[in-house]
């Protein structure tokens, strides 16, 4: 149903004249503002919050209403956790026939109204209040985040009724009571938790979350910035409630308990798009469940914001703008090596050039680029999808991993027809990357002709800016640097104290370290004649690389890392 424009409802009820809202539209327009129009309006002093909400509410067709008048039940406030009253900027007002009222101050971003129903399973009503009036209100009822997750987990090993339920469902190996197990998993209190670790996970830009049973207990851990961090772990009882909701919500058989599973949830938080993937293994003592955190808007496709340093930019750039050729991005799992490749496809995404990638599986959707999901239980591998990929008239080509010489050699056979190839390989450095594909039995004539880069890179955790302070260099640490202290005189390093901002760790967010081996001429008579990954090192080394443990002394020295972090991801090379 289309509304009213809000501007034209400013001048019905008589809160602008025409010569007002003329001149909020042009405000507008010059600064090319995405705020709301009646925020915008708020801020030239046209119109009072009151006003703006009143408008909303006609707008919208709904009632409007005085939080600081009414008196809020404590048992419909409980309804709602504080991390998504906060990330909502939502009032619970009451609870009738399964549908649950809420004040709230955006009644226009309907997609928040679609997300409640899906976190809640209530029907939801929206009123309006201003906003001022919704930020006194989650000021006055909702307490820290900590606190409250504490609290839920507390008030859920006290509640008999749902152990008993779950004792009840869950019998042992035998057939399970499918209609008592979805009851479960669609309780209030199992998908309160649930909500909760989820919000609190994206909301400290978590990539993991771990669920893992044990004999005597059911942890959660938080994987963030690279590192595991431990919940509060709610009652073990419960393990088989919170796993069975997870399997619900990523369409899982629930009644198949001994095999692994794969799954994904697609959920919209905030209004941005967040897709977890779920892998579900079976253990000792229940199931362990593994969820991946894709937020799309935690992600920067761009190479300059990535970290690389200008040198390394440049080159990379250099070699990635070649009409053919393979370009290799190399490291352990997690290191960032897909969203690196990314921000390549990104930057060369051209109307004029067809991009095409294979991958397992598509972790974030790129306008203009043709994605091709890997699915090895029919068939699709990289091999078969890179050799479909072939007939489709690509330019360049991303394929997710070179995990054996059959995808290698179509790889090779599609740079040497004139593609441009990206990929990744799973190796310490660049040097060491010749080797392994020496080793899967790529001949050495084919890499010179073909290979045009490679990027080694690692992801060492950020030193906090607002807890950041200057250390010293002890000698134990430089003698695992192999340093000499006149090697660091005049600089500086720096740790973070820890702060409510970094959750007392002295580390928020990441920064990658780059090391560059481009394929010149001294590099690919190396490989022709054998050479070690020590003497293709040192040639590289000669031509302008800059290896890891360096390119992470460089960041410490910077003041973005520490030295700790540095050891922690890189070795000292041969």
């Amino acid at each position: 149903m289309a509304h009213r424009q809000i501007g034209q409802i400013f001048v019905d009820l008589g809160f602008l004249g025409e010569p007002e809202l003329e001149k909020l539209l042009i405000e507008q327009q010059e600064q090319r503002s995405e705020e709301m129009i009646g925020q915008l309006a708020i801020e030239m002093d046209l119109i009072t919050d009151v006003q703006l909400a009143e408008a909303l509410a006609e707008q919208m067709g709904l009632q409007t209403v005085k939080l600081e008048e009414l008196t809020l039940n404590a048992d419909v406030l409980a309804q709602i956790t504080e991390p998504m009253a906060q990330l909502y900027r939502i009032i619970p007002l009451s609870i009738q026939d399964n549908v649950l009222t809420i004040a709230m101050c955006d009644p226009q971003k309907l997609s928040i109204l679609d997300e409640l129903r899906t976190f809640l399973g209530y029907e939801v009503r929206p009123v309006v209040a201003t906003e001022q009036s919704v930020n006194v209100a989650l000021e006055r009822y909702y307490a820290s985040s900590s606190e409250s997750f504490e609290t839920l987990v507390a008030d859920m090993e006290d509640d008999d009724e749902l152990s008993a339920a779950v004792d009840s469902a869950q019998t042992g190996e035998g057939p399970i009571d499918l209609t008592s197990v979805e009851a479960i998993a669609d309780s209030a209190p199992v998908r309160k938790l649930l909500n909760m670790v989820l919000l609190l996970a994206i909301k400290d830009r978590a990539s993991d979350l771990h669920f893992e049973p044990f004999e005597d207990e059911f942890r959660i851990r938080v994987k963030a910035d690279g590192v595991l961090y431990e919940m509060v772990p709610p009652p073990r009882h419960l393990a088989f409630a919170i796993t069975t909701r997870i399997k619900v919500m990523a369409n899982l058989d629930i009644a198949e308990r001994r095999m692994p599973q794969d799954g994904r949830i697609e959920l919209s938080v905030g209004g941005h798009p967040v897709d977890l993937r779920v892998s579900v293994l079976p253990t000792m003592f229940g199931e362990s469940v593994v969820l991946r955190i894709l937020d799309r808007t935690n992600v920067d496709l761009d190479l300059v914001n990535l970290g690389l340093n200008p040198r390394v930019i440049q080159g990379f750039r250099d070699r990635i703008t070649k009409p053919n050729g393979i370009v290799l991005v190399t490291g352990p799992t997690g290191s960032g090596k897909t969203t690196t490749l990314y921000a390549a496809l990104v930057e060369l995404n051209k109307v004029e050039d067809k991009l095409i990638t294979t991958e397992d599986p598509v972790e974030y959707d790129i306008d203009g680029i043709v994605q091709c999901p890997i699915d090895s239980s029919i068939g699709v591998t990289f091999a078969a999808c890179l050799r479909a990929i072939l007939r489709q008239d690509p330019d360049k080509i991303l394929v997710g991993e070179i995990r054996d010489l059959e995808t290698a050699e179509i790889a090779i056979q599609a740079s040497l027809t004139g593609h441009l190839v990206f990929s990744t390989l799973h190796t310490n450095d660049a040097p060491s990357t010749i080797t392994r594909l020496k080793n899967m039995g790529v001949p050495a004539f084919l890499i010179t002709a073909t290979l045009e880069a490679i990027l080694a890179q690692r992801l060492v955790r950020r030193v906090c800016d607002k807890c950041k302070e200057e250390t010293n260099l002890t000698p134990e640490l430089l003698s695992e640097l192999e340093l000499k202290p006149e090697d660091v005189a005049g600089k500086k390093i720096y740790k973070g104290r820890g702060c409510d901002h970094c959750n007392n760790t002295g580390y928020r967010g990441r920064v990658g370290l780059y090391e560059l081996l481009s394929v010149n001429d001294e590099i690919k008579d190396l490989i022709i004649e054998g050479g070690s990954t020590e003497l293709l090192r040192d040639a590289a080394r000669r031509n302008g690389m800059v290896a890891l443990r360096e390119a992470g002394l460089e960041r410490a020295f910077e003041g973005l890392t520490t030295i700790e972090e540095v050891i922690r991801e890189t070795i000292l090379d041969g």
